[in-house]
């Protein structure tokens, strides 16, 4: 079969790989622009790009896909059987979604109708939820709204972050997107339930500061869900710190702690106070500008002492 991939971040690598492992030509990927990376703002180009050119593929960039006819010329000149987009990052016009064999099929890292959006694994961990799963479904104008191909449920582990579970979507939805495109003629496409739709809005920088006046298992969630971006932070003093490592205690606070207080200093980390005198254990940590490091070792380095407050 004759397919052009759309894909940009980490996540996609398992299909890009998984498609071409199975024998399918893939004839184009198109992908995001190369993006100033560090401080000199050197353009680097994008894990899925890396990847199409080490195995010689052809790659196309388009800053805006919507308005950028030489996009869709190269699509009609390739005449592909099908469209696969994994974590594209741009909204893809009809007149290239419609335009192979077998239209265009997404892979979706939920289970659909729920959590359609741009962060559908961050907001399942921050909504406690515990089960997920991947849905292929075929690509329209709307967001996440076409119908659904295959789906395939997984639970949610213990402590799992959002990083550890993307990975293992993107691997699941890999071996699923395989069997979905080798069974494309055979597959009855279902419709969606629209009035169970939830979304997953785009997530910032700014939705990572703890707020210690919520009980220890939303912060807990939060630090899994926002782990590694746009990641947690608080504010001892002036100085921003990334909780990178945390978990509940099941003692409580004394009934005189604030939330953000610490309340206790040992060996496995930092204790702070936060909502209905729940206490939430800081195990490591990265103060601005420095490494990650042990939430003991900054304590003794930083003169940190019971009392301290977290802001």
């Amino acid at each position: 079969m004759k397919i052009v991939f759309f894909g940009s971040p980490a996540p996609a690598l398992p299909s890009l790989q998984k498609i071409r492992e199975a024998g399918h030509n893939i004839e184009l990927v198109i992908t995001q622009p190369d993006k100033p990376t560090g401080r000199g703002k050197k353009l680097l180009p994008c894990p899925v790009k890396k990847m199409a050119l080490d195995m010689i593929i052809p790659v196309y960039q388009p800053s805006r896909i919507k308005k950028d006819t030489t996009a869709l010329e190269k699509i009609k000149d390739i005449q592909p059987d099908l469209n696969v987009v994994v974590a594209y990052g741009q909204i893809i016009p009809s007149s290239i979604i419609y335009l192979p064999k077998f239209n265009s099929l997404n892979v979706h890292f939920s289970l659909l109708p729920k959590y359609r959006g741009a962060s559908p694994v961050q907001w399942t961990l921050l909504n406690g939820e515990d089960k997920t799963g991947i849905t292929l479904f075929e690509l329209n104008e709307k967001m996440d709204e076409g119908d659904i191909l295959t789906q395939e449920e997984i639970d949610i582990l213990p402590s799992e972050n959002a990083a550890e579970l993307e990975a293992r979507l993107a691997q699941i939805g890999a071996e699923l997107l395989v069997k979905t495109i080798n069974d494309i003629d055979k597959i009855k496409p279902k419709k969606q339930d629209h009035s169970r739709a939830t979304y997953a809005p785009k997530l910032t920088k700014e939705d990572g500061r703890i707020d210690w006046t919520k009980d220890s298992l939303h912060i807990e969630r939060q630090l899994r869900a926002l782990t590694p971006w746009p990641s947690t932070f608080a504010f001892i003093g002036e100085k921003r710190i990334k909780i990178q490592k945390g978990k509940i205690m099941e003692n409580q606070a004394p009934s005189s702690s604030s939330p953000g207080e610490i309340v206790g200093i040992r060996k496995e980390g930092i204790e702070v106070c936060c909502g209905e005198q729940g206490i939430f254990l800081i195990e490591r940590l990265q103060p601005e500008n420095r490494k990650i490091m042990d939430a003991y070792a900054f304590s003794l380095g930083g003169r940190i002492k019971p009392g301290d407050k977290f802001a």
